[in-house]
């Protein structure tokens, strides 16, 4: 058995692990992170290595429970519990794996929120096309809301990402995203969001801006913009350190959701992409091109947006559905409305 590691050595053995050896994204690596340092808490000074499988079913039920942690926020403490002495195994720190047994809990998976048509219009008259900060904006909704990216995914968007391609003719704007897992994929870039980026590409008020990065060997421009990063000295204001970040993206959508009345559960960038994947299963797109034009691994994820039409429903119940079939005490009135 390889000699024994203190708590600190382990969590960051097992987080290089994670980084280095899976290429989990540094915002799942702190999540698990954060989970151990609550198992720490839980162990009150005792080993991390040398829990029992009692102690760790107590923490990821009860314990986590006391302190409000619901059903479903639990599944990451366990996932990274688990992973973690999956880790220690298979480094020799136990011979044994405590977190073995431990399992999921069962919850229910809620429908998630998506933006609405009209609220989506609306934030499209939000920002003000007089200044670049609002080009800047509109073709950030305008990619969002067009082509469905996360917004991890847009805000590492440089000026090589976008390209001209013939498509049936026409010449048609392209972008490449890399998003969640390093995965790439290629979409069509809607009209109205390429006329906007072309305005916001050629905007006066850009070319003050330093973008020049250097990315996969060959030079390039970061795509979009922080006018007002002020944690970076004005001599420091310059590629990468230019780039607009998913905070500001958030902050952003807030900003304009709230101004034009739109409800808070609506105004976050991930609520624009259910409205993607929900348009796409309202027209009949099928499953196997919404998974692409979605970037999903799992068409189980693309699926959940079939539960959430409601034209498509509307319109099967109102032509088929058994009451429209038969004559009932208010039939007549409405034939009359």
């Amino acid at each position: 058995m390889a000699e024994k590691m203190s708590d600190l050595e382990a969590v960051d053995g097992f987080c290089t692990y994670l980084q280095g050896s899976l290429g989990r994204r540094p915002r799942t690596v702190e999540a698990y992170r954060m989970s151990l340092a609550k198992l720490q808490e839980f162990q009150q000074g005792e080993p991390l290595l040398e829990i029992t499988p009692e102690a760790l079913e107590a923490f990821c039920g009860i314990w986590l429970h006391k302190r409000g942690v619901v059903a479903r926020s639990r599944k990451p403490y366990i996932s990274a519990v688990k992973g973690f002495y999956d880790w220690a195994q298979l480094r020799g720190q136990r011979t044994d794996n405590p977190a073995a047994e431990l399992r999921h809990p069962k919850t229910a998976k809620p429908l998630p929120e998506q933006l609405s048509l009209a609220n989506a219009e609306r934030l499209m008259w939000a920002p003000d096309l007089n200044t670049l900060a609002g080009i800047r904006d509109a073709s950030i909704l305008a990619l969002l809301i067009g082509c469905g990216l996360r917004v991890s995914g847009l805000v590492s968007l440089n000026e090589s990402d976008l390209r001209n391609a013939e498509i049936s003719g026409a010449v048609r704007l392209v972008v490449r995203v890399i998003e969640k897992g390093e995965k790439e994929r290629q979409l069509p870039v809607p009209k109205e969001a390429e006329m906007l980026l072309r305005i916001y590409l050629d905007h006066e008020g850009l070319r003050g801006f330093d973008r020049d990065i250097e990315a996969a060997g060959r030079p390039d421009k970061v795509l979009f913009v922080n006018l007002r990063n002020t944690r970076v000295p004005a001599d420091e204001y310059r590629g990468e350190a230019v780039r607009i970040s998913r905070q500001a993206v958030w902050r952003m959508m807030q900003a304009y959701g709230e101004a034009a009345g739109i409800p808070a559960h609506e105004r976050h960038p991930h609520a624009i992409r259910h409205l993607f994947g929900v348009e796409l299963s309202e027209d009949g797109v099928d499953v196997i091109m919404r998974q692409e034009l979605l970037g999903h691994a799992d068409p189980k994820s693309t699926g959940i947006y079939d539960s959430m039409v409601i034209r498509r429903k509307t319109k099967a119940l109102d032509q088929s559905g058994p009451l429209g079939k038969i004559k009932s005490p208010v039939s007549e009135v409405l034939k009359r409305l």
